[in-house]
């Protein structure tokens, strides 16, 4: 009989938060500034997923890569400013994170968002201290899909990665909860489709935040 689940680690954007438009707005704008021309929110929704730096290089065509250092911090100072202006939690995510807290289940964030944006806003949104570990992106780890900071989370949190629920709604969340050794659960309320989650190994996919509570109680 397979252990129950002890821990649940969780993706932020498109999983968490509803970050699309500020992200979108603040890109958009730093084209804008330099020029260029502009992208849509579905665009966006594949531009994100692997880092700022990434998402930066996306947006910008491909003959203007060497604009990439100058536009990378103006969006760092553009969504630095305007991380919150239309950002909310998803439908039901306050009430899930509610009764994991009721449940006795800790609970954890890793985002491939730069780390000390990443605490602001979780903070903002949910509360301080409400999760028990936020980590976002430094110089000290590999971005997602690499398991280094899922595993620290996890670590934190006081459990074995055999023992992590982790929810992500991109194919870079399902292969880092695979690298990390949790079992992958993946959201349709976020930026990717259901294909591309089974293709990278969801092995639960929910479409809806209290979903999760059939998934915790199957197991065990």
């Amino acid at each position: 009989m397979e252990k129950n689940f002890s821990a649940v680690i969780f993706d932020l954007d498109g999983t968490l938060l509803n970050t699309i438009d500020d992200l979108a707005d603040s890109a958009n704008n730093v084209l804008e500034e330099l020029g260029l021309p502009t992208h849509d929110i579905e665009s966006y929704k594949y531009f994100v997923g692997n880092g700022i730096p990434k998402l930066i290089q996306r947006c910008l065509p491909a003959d203007k890569q060497a604009l990439h250092a100058v536009a990378l911090k103006m969006f760092i100072e553009r969504y630095d400013a305007h991380s919150e202006d239309k950002t909310a939690p998803y439908d039901g995510i306050p009430q899930m994170l509610e009764k994991l807290q009721e449940m006795g289940l800790p609970f954890g964030v890793i985002t491939n968002k730069a780390h000390e944006i990443a605490v602001k806003v979780v903070e903002h949104y949910f509360g301080k201290g409400r999760f028990e570990c936020i980590r976002g992106l430094d110089e000290t780890i590999q971005p997602k899909p690499a398991p280094d900071g899922a595993l620290q989370v996890a670590e934190r949190l006081k459990v074995s990665p055999a023992e992590v629920l982790y929810l992500g709604d991109t194919k870079t969340d399902m292969q880092t909860a695979i690298n990390a050794g949790f079992t992958p659960c993946g959201v349709l309320w976020g930026f990717r489709k259901r294909e591309e989650l089974v293709e990278n190994g969801a092995k639960y996919i929910i479409s809806r935040p209290d979903e999760i509570f059939g998934i915790l109680k199957k197991r065990g």
